[in-house]
């Protein structure tokens, strides 16, 4: 099988990011991996670990300065001008924070029209509008609010339906649950799961959680200081990891659960 994203000993570094000798300060560092098409994996790692960065290479956000990336297989250099928009349009981002990732000046209507026009370059019709809208759990009655007037938990499905109103073939969920109240991640997790099956969507999910990985995910990947230090199934990791440092993190996890409890 052909994988939907494949990743050869790839580097990446930000314009300015030097160390101290002047010479490239690599965000990522020699990444290999594959995503198969309607899987569902999760990248782990603390804050800084270039999950993010990752994901932003890996949709054509960011340009890798050494390595392969491809998607469908072919390398994301061949997507460039007037096939950008078919990149942008199989790969889809849920932010992390959906109160920035909507412009407060636009009604929800026309939040989930705009990637449509631009992607698709047509106009949707209302019933699609609507359509997309309850598939994330929203009533059609929000389309003529604005952000400001929606709850964190709704501007969220808000942005998972501007996601999947282009549809996508990989869905990325950013750290989908971190800016949300504790009693509306698990509805938003629910969401994303429902979404997937329904919809045979890869879905990639960025988190510092390992509870909503070994929930959600079959493939982990374990990421520390722009590397990743350990991949697999998500079951076979966190039972018997090989790096010291999934060890501490599942550690920390379960100390976090039973403060919790």
């Amino acid at each position: 099988m052909t994988s939907l994203v494949d990743v050869t000993n790839m580097y990446f570094h930000y314009p300015r990011a030097r160390n101290i000798a002047g010479a490239a300060a690599w965000t990522l560092e020699d990444i290999s991996l594959a995503i198969q098409p309607k899987s569902t994996v999760g990248i782990v790692g603390e804050s800084g670990s270039g999950k993010s960065t990752l994901v932003r290479v890996m949709c054509g956000l960011l340009h890798h300065q050494q390595g392969n990336v491809k998607f469908n297989g072919k390398d994301l250099s061949e997507f460039e001008g007037d096939g950008a928009n078919d990149l942008r349009r199989e790969n889809q981002i849920v932010f992390q924070n959906p109160r920035r990732s909507l412009d407060p000046r636009m009604t929800i209507r026309r939040s989930l029209s705009e990637p449509i026009r631009a992607l698709h370059n047509r106009q949707p019709d209302d019933d699609e509008i609507i359509a997309t809208i309850e598939r994330v759990g929203l009533g059609r009655e929000v389309l003529s609010r604005f952000p400001h007037q929606l709850s964190g938990g709704q501007l969220q499905r808000v942005g998972i339906a501007r996601s999947l109103s282009v549809q996508p073939t990989i869905l990325y969920a950013d750290e989908p649950v971190s800016a949300l109240d504790v009693s509306v991640q698990a509805q938003v997790l629910n969401l994303l799961m429902d979404l997937r099956d329904q919809l045979g969507l890869t879905l990639v999910m960025v988190s510092h959680d390992l509870g909503v990985v070994s929930r959600m995910c079959e493939e982990i990947i374990v990421m520390r200081h722009g590397r990743i230090v350990e991949a697999g199934r998500t079951d076979s990791v966190l039972a018997r990891p090989d790096s010291d440092y999934t060890a501490s993190l599942l550690k920390a996890a379960r100390a976090a659960s039973l403060e919790r409890s």
